[in-house]
């Protein structure tokens, strides 16, 4: 978002309720986008938010972030916190809000560098499918995905170079991407089980940008 917010004058949020185990991330949303409000160079820039409902997503989806049960590999090699299509069901309701509300940039936050795995975030998976979406609709609609080729380390560091440090504290204090929706707890990293693989994730870049940055 502030990435979006740092280069475009008018920026739209969406979220997705899908029955996911995490939902607290959906509550910590306005507060995030509060927040951002307060950075005077982004202050007005914020229009329409909304929340879409794709429970049948998580009706078809036997997964550890759907359901409660123990996060592991699969057999395949993916965790079973990958849920199939979830990122294309995403982008394809995005894109049709987009459409509709003749917006031509959709940014979304995926990456396949320290990342979980998952195939809907590589690259050529967000290539292939801006390519569909622009078929179908018979429109010039462009993914966006300014975290592809940076690490959580290089996340930080982007978000410190946008907002400096009260940035970095928003979203150390505020943001979520604990799979387990712990919230409960505040580390040194942000909130969280820090035991989970997002977890993992996020306290090793933060660790890793805090050695650097000091």
């Amino acid at each position: 978002m502030a990435w979006a917010l740092d280069r475009y004058d008018h920026v739209e949020t969406i979220g997705f309720d899908y029955g996911q185990r995490h939902r607290a991330e959906l509550s910590v949303r306005q507060t995030v986008m509060q927040g951002l409000q307060a950075f005077p160079a982004w202050a007005g820039k914020l229009g329409e938010d909304r929340v879409l409902d794709l429970g049948i997503l998580g009706q078809i989806s036997e997964t550890a972030l759907t359901q409660d049960m123990e996060i592991q590999t699969m057999a395949s090699g993916l965790p079973n916190t990958f849920i199939p299509g979830r990122n294309l069901l995403f982008l394809t309701f995005a894109a049709t809000v987009a459409y509709r509300r003749g917006l031509k940039h959709i940014v979304t936050g995926v990456c396949e560098t320290d990342y979980s795995g998952y195939p809907d975030c590589r690259d050529d998976t967000i290539k292939a499918l801006q390519v569909a979406l622009n078929l179908g609709m018979e429109t010039r609609l462009v993914l966006e995905t300014p975290l592809m080729w940076i690490d959580k380390a290089q996340t930080w560091a982007l978000a410190d170079r946008l907002g400096g440090r009260d940035l970095v504290e928003l979203i150390r204090s505020e943001t979520l991407t604990c799979y387990k929706g712990a919230t409960e707890t505040l580390n040194p990293w942000g909130r969280g089980c820090g035991e989970c693989p997002a977890c993992d994730l996020r306290r090793s870049g933060f660790d890793r940008w805090r050695k650097t940055s000091a």
